[in-house]
């Protein structure tokens, strides 16, 4: 299938060949008949991606200064190489789509294959839309009318925050798109409208919609709205204007009576004048998007409603509010259609983005394929008889920012990369040079040369995957963590006992030279060790997928497991029980700063320290060995010092956390056949002993691993 995609790096729109994307618990797979083009919000994101980098960083100072504690932290040429990956991954435009349902998900009633529907899906010729996000569009209204609908919730929603009554003033600065059905549905809930616009044809529009219209080139757009009102004030102005200028925000202020309101919808400057709202008390608020529930995890990805008693209007009644005001004449849609253009001559609407007539672009999908393929070759090539035949299986950070760039050196077979929606994992595929882009598992699994899956998923979707992989004779080596429960890790090691593939889990600490160096100054006989490792992991805002026990596990399970590894490879013993203590009164609610407990088998201890309170300024990763009077500090994996360890010198590297390392080593292994590199009771112990620690939370005891 085809998709417009913007480029952050080259500045180009294209249209991209990537495969269907699949579909998910709780999804709508639809095939698209039309898109609408948000002319101000990708007229936006067309620019930015055309500027140079200079201009791009006054574009974003809050990013500039992430960028700059970051180099002190890591260095400068890692810095760069992260931004540089950031700006190459594609970005999808558009954001209101029609189309016909194709196929639905686990967990999806609401809808069934040929239903005509509305979403917030970009411009593909299929997409794949939460349940939530998606409404049924009356048999009355055409698809090119239903194309208006997200981007008109856009303006409802601001319109709900005003609360207009009936008889109320209320002015519309900025007459664009969203301006100009804003205007028309606060003319059907019975206010009087004013709308105010520098386009004298914008406002012309307006007006042969019955709307009063003030041009601020002709009218001093405060004094003729006091005008207009007998010197009353308007009751309220919402704001769908896009400029830099602060101007707009201290005339809305000006123009409104006392106690008025003020609502943002559009980007504007807000250099806020306190004797403009302070002395009528005005009231100020910023719109977010198509209304509640936008942005909420729970409610976008997971498909948990808000109870209509409490929280009348949400994002989708929104959506079936609007598709009723055109069922019923209420909002005209048909008079804002400046050109319809077919998907392949797209680049007539984005070659032409600062024409000033342009209203309403709608993109036509008339000549889109019926067929569904989730899988399209991006790199022919034969992999026929060859051994280490990847299929990698997730796109996102890790593997983009980590595994890629860390395999890019070992000449790695890659035939097929999976990635959930297809633009990332198409992306990389052309980067890396990979033969398939696909995004669905089966593409892998079923595919015969393919001998190896590298698993670099959400971390709910590991331990699933893990058994899928091992069950259809695979190699497969699986991001951290291998499991998110107990059941989970239970069917890994029943899958174990018929495959004829190996397992390997990204626990990459032990490879580190540092690792290595220490490992080996221990030698064969080193007695009990204790082992001090202090994770300065940096903070995670609470509603990341990260900390969602179901989705990511919480930050122990999910990343404090390398030092769980790590201790194991250490000690040179097995864990036989956990405590874990969590910081604050209510340390349930604590997974990510803690102390985690180890006792080993040979009486080896292992305290691990994650803290995600710390200085960003600060050592992300340390680690201290105690062994016969003996010392050795591992500062961040680049500083190694030993005391009192004869013929240990200093050892000082790149950041290197031992990625590179393990992969280098995991192909020579599936290549040759030999001896797994790390014995599964060794992998499957380091899960338990993860997850007890959440056990232990609970009871606050220790936990014995079994």
């Amino acid at each position: 299938m085809k998709q417009i995609l913007q480029s952050f790096k080259t500045g180009k729109t294209e249209l991209t060949e990537i495969p269907v994307p699949n579909v998910g618990k709780g999804q709508v797979l639809i095939r698209t008949t039309r898109s609408l083009v948000s002319l101000g919000t990708e007229k936006m994101l067309v620019d930015f991606g055309k500027a140079n980098l200079l201009q791009k960083a006054r574009q974003q100072p809050d990013k500039v200064k992430m960028v700059l504690d970051k180099i002190k932290t890591d260095g400068l040429r890692p810095t760069m190489e992260t931004v540089f990956n950031k700006l190459e991954q594609p970005l999808p435009l558009g954001y209101s789509n029609v189309g016909v349902v194709e196929e639905i998900g686990e967990g999806v009633n609401e809808f069934k294959k040929g239903d005509r529907v509305v979403s917030n899906g970009p411009h593909a010729e299929y997409v794949v839309v939460p349940k939530n996000l998606v409404a049924l569009i009356p048999k009355n209204v055409s698809d090119d009318e239903a194309a208006f609908t997200v981007i008109a919730s856009i303006g409802l929603q601001g319109i709900r925050l005003v609360n207009p009554t009936l008889g109320e003033t209320v002015v519309v600065t900025g007459l664009g798109l969203i301006g100009l059905l804003t205007a028309q549905l606060l003319k059907a809930n019975g206010c009087w409208v004013i709308g105010i616009d520098i386009d004298q044809n914008k406002c012309d529009l307006a007006s042969s919609m019955g709307i009063d219209t003030i041009n601020p080139a002709g009218n001093d757009p405060v004094n003729r709205a006091l005008e207009l009102t007998d010197n009353i004030g308007v009751d309220a102005v919402i704001i769908t204007a896009s400029t830099k200028s602060n101007e707009v925000i201290s005339q809305s202020a000006k123009m409104c009576r006392k106690r008025g309101r003020v609502v943002l919808v559009g980007v504007i400057g807000l250099e806020l004048s306190r004797a403009d709202f302070y002395e009528k008390e005005i009231t100020f608020q910023v719109s977010c998007s198509y209304g509640p529930g936008r942005y909420d995890i729970s409610y976008e990805e997971k498909g948990n409603d808000y109870p209509i008693g409490f929280v009348r209007w949400t994002e989708k009644r929104n959506f079936e509010t609007i598709l009723k005001a055109i069922s019923a004449n209420q909002l005209d849609v048909k008079s804002l259609i400046s050109e319809i253009v077919e998907l392949k001559d797209y680049q007539n609407i984005y070659s032409e983005m600062g024409n000033v007539n342009t209203v309403a672009s709608i993109i036509n999908y008339s000549d889109s394929p019926q067929s569904i393929n989730r899988g399209i070759e991006i790199n022919p090539r034969s992999f026929k008889g060859q051994k280490g035949v990847l299929g990698i299986v997730g796109a996102g950070n890790f593997t983009k920012m980590t595994l890629l760039p860390a395999l890019k050196g070992l000449s790695p077979n890659i035939k097929s990369i999976v990635s959930s929606k297809g633009v990332n994992g198409t992306a990389l595929a052309k980067k890396y040079g990979i033969s398939k882009s696909a995004t669905d598992i089966q593409e892998v699994l079923q595919d015969h040369e393919i001998d190896t899956i590298i698993i670099t998923t959400r971390h709910d979707a590991h331990a699933g995957q893990v058994v899928d992989g091992l069950k259809a004779g695979k190699n497969v080596f699986v991001e951290k963590p291998l499991a998110l429960s107990q059941s989970e890790l239970k069917s890994i090691e029943n899958a174990l006992e018929t495959t004829k593939g190996s397992l390997m889990v990204g626990f990459n600490r032990r490879f580190s030279p540092h690792i290595k160096q220490i490992k080996k100054s221990l030698g064969a006989e080193p007695g009990s060790i204790n082992l001090l490792a202090t994770m300065n992991a940096g903070f995670i805002p609470h509603d990341s997928w990260v900390h969602d026990l179901q989705v990511g596990g919480g930050r122990i399970i999910g990343e404090a497991c390398h030092f769980v590894d790590l201790a194991v490879y250490l000690t040179d013993s097995l864990v036989s029980s956990v405590c874990f203590n969590a910081l604050g009164k209510y340390p349930e609610e604590n997974t990510d700063n803690g102390t985690l407990l180890l006792k080993h088998d040979n009486g080896a201890i292992s305290t691990i320290n994650y803290f995600s309170n710390g200085a960003k300024s600060y050592s992300k990763e340390r680690v201290e060995v105690y062994s016969q009077n003996r010392t050795w500090i591992v500062d961040n994996f680049r500083v190694t010092n030993g005391y009192n360890v004869k013929g240990f010198k200093k050892l000082k590297t790149k950041l290197d956390k031992g990625h590179k390392a393990q992969f280098e080593a995991y192909l020579d292994h599936i290549q040759s056949g030999g001896i797994p590199l790390i014995p599964i009771t060794e992998l499957l112990n380091v899960s338990k002993a993860s997850l007890a620690a959440i056990e232990s939370l609970k009871s606050g005891k220790w936990v014995n691993i079994e």
